[in-house]
């Protein structure tokens, strides 16, 4: 006899935290290229990466806290 598990909540799924981690670092990282073309700097790129990991981050273990 088959058990069928519970579906998971969109907000504990895995492909949902992974997809969070990606967005924040390529929505983040990408603006921080753009500011460094536009402000002709080199540094705003890897602050645009942290900052996206860290709000990535952020936004899934608040998601999985609300699960």
């Amino acid at each position: 006899m088959a058990q069928h598990s519970a579906p998971l909540s969109r907000s504990a799924d895995p492909w949902a935290a992974f997809g969070r981690l990606v967005a924040g670092v390529a929505i983040y990282g990408a603006l921080g290229w753009v500011a460094d073309h536009w402000l002709d700097t080199s540094f705003l790129l890897p602050v645009g990466i942290v900052l996206g990991t860290a709000l990535g981050l952020w936004t899934t273990f608040t998601a999985l806290r609300q699960a």
